[in-house]
This record gives structure tokens, sequence and C-alpha cells, in this order.
């Protein structure tokens, strides 16, 4: 997985992610760094991306840990337990997402971001 995705959270949690690649990422390398507000639905997080991406959504049942790209609100998205709509452990997402990797630092520590906090946002390529 070569784009590694640095968030850094206003409250001091820092996660860190994995995606694949996928050339349409190369337009959020182009923005890098950014800062983004986050919001909360359940245990996702989930924040607007400041280009448009030219995916489409696939799926709605994830798995924890997973990051996506929402099409509809044009923002990452970050699964780390249920959200309002699921109906077990696992997320749901609010509509159709494209899975792009994983998160691989700090995942437990998402619980602990705020609705509003200020994220930044940092990708490099491997």
């Amino acid at each position: 997985m070569p784009y590694i995705v640095s968030l850094d959270f206003s409250s001091g949690v820092r996660v860190v992610c994995e995606l694949v690649d996928e050339p349409e990422l190369e337009k959020l390398l182009e923005s890098s760094p950014f800062e983004a507000e986050a919001e909360r639905w359940g245990d996702e997080v989930y924040f607007e991306l400041p280009v448009k991406l030219g995916l489409k959504g696939e799926r709605t049942l994830m798995e924890v840990g997973e990051v996506a790209y929402w099409p509809d609100g044009n923002c990452l998205c970050i699964f780390f337990g249920p959200t309002p709509i699921s109906k077990d452990e696992r997320p749901v997402a609010y509509s159709k997402v494209k899975p792009l990797g994983r998160v691989v630092e700090g995942l437990n520590r998402l619980k602990e971001v705020s609705d509003g906090e200020l994220i930044r946002v940092s990708i490099e390529k491997r």
C-alpha cells in the first residue's frame, strides 16, 4: 500500500492509515498537507477533502479499521465500530463507499475524537 495518511487531531490523537495504489489519490497527495474538521457518526470519523475524487461507492458493510472514500459527501471515512445503522458490531456506512485501506496506528484512540476537532492531514507516497 503506497500511500501513508497521517491524521493529527487537535486533541492530540494521532492516526496513521495505509491506502491502496489508487491513481485518484494523487489529487490528495498534491493537496497535502491540508486541514479539515472531524465529524463523528457513531464509531466513524469522517472529514471533507479539499479536492473531488472520481471514485464510485461499492459497499456499505465495513470492517473495523477500514478507511473509505464517501462519494456523496466527498469525505474520507474511518470506521472503528458500529454506526447508527449497524445491526451488530460491524460498521455500516450511510451510503456506498469506496474502500481504500486500513488504519495501521491509533485505531483504539479514535473514540477520543470529538465532533468539530481540527485535523491536519498529511499524505505521502511510498
